[in-house]
Formats: structure tokens, C-alpha cells, sequence
């Protein structure tokens, strides 16, 4: 498996170690209207150790924004970023979107098509 040398391939590596770890995924379209959108940053560092996940934006379901937050801390450790991702600096950082339905289920915008 080659190394993401981009932010947005890392997003989506990321995202698909989220998915994969999570009985929250739900895999049918998108209904049209979402119950809850969460925006959360996420600081990774070089060795793919999470050092930070925090909220950005929500609507405020807290329950919904806890799920987002723990999904991501179960699914660490991650790939390590490549060092053209870190470009000198202890870690990547980005923002990452959960769109979660009535159920309480979700999808990654990462990997939404």
C-alpha cells in the first residue's frame, strides 16, 4: 500500500480507518434531509498516533457529536502521514465531516461520492 502524499488522500485513508472500525457506518444514499451535521478537527502526528479530535460546528445533538468523537478515537492508531503531509511540523491537521441520519447512523463526507 503506497503512502497518501496529499491531504485529501489522507482524509480519506483516515476516513475509511473511521468507517471500518464503526457499527455506526450506514452504506445507502444520503437522505435528503440529515438530522445532524459534525464538523470535527483532527490532529494526527507523525508516527499516525491522534493527538486531538475536537468539535468545529454542530447543530447541537451532543449524543450525535460524542459518537463522531469517539469513532474517530476507536479507530486509531492510523497510517503514519507521509513527511511531503507534516512538510517539518509534529503532526497533520484537518477538518472532517460527519453526516449523521435520523437513526443516530452516519456517513464521512471524506467518502461520500
Amino acid at each position: 500500500m503506497t503512502r497518501a502524499t496529499t491531504l485529501d488522500a489522507y482524509k480519506i485513508e483516515v476516513a475509511k480507518r473511521i468507517a471500518g472500525s464503526s457499527p455506526d457506518l450506514f452504506g445507502e444514499p444520503l437522505p435528503e434531509i440529515l438530522k445532524s451535521i459534525v464538523v470535527l478537527d483532527i490532529s494526527i502526528d507523525r508516527d499516525g498516533v491522534l493527538q486531538q479530535v475536537s468539535l468545529r460546528r454542530s447543530n447541537g445533538f451532543k449524543a450525535l457529536e460524542q459518537r463522531a468523537e469517539a469513532s474517530v478515537r476507536k479507530a486509531g492508531p492510523f497510517s503514519a502521514p507521509a513527511p511531503e503531509l507534516l512538510r517539518g511540523t509534529s503532526s497533520v491537521r484537518f477538518l472532517e465531516t460527519f453526516l449523521f441520519r435520523d437513526d443516530g447512523r452516519f456517513q464521512i463526507r471524506s467518502l461520500v461520492e
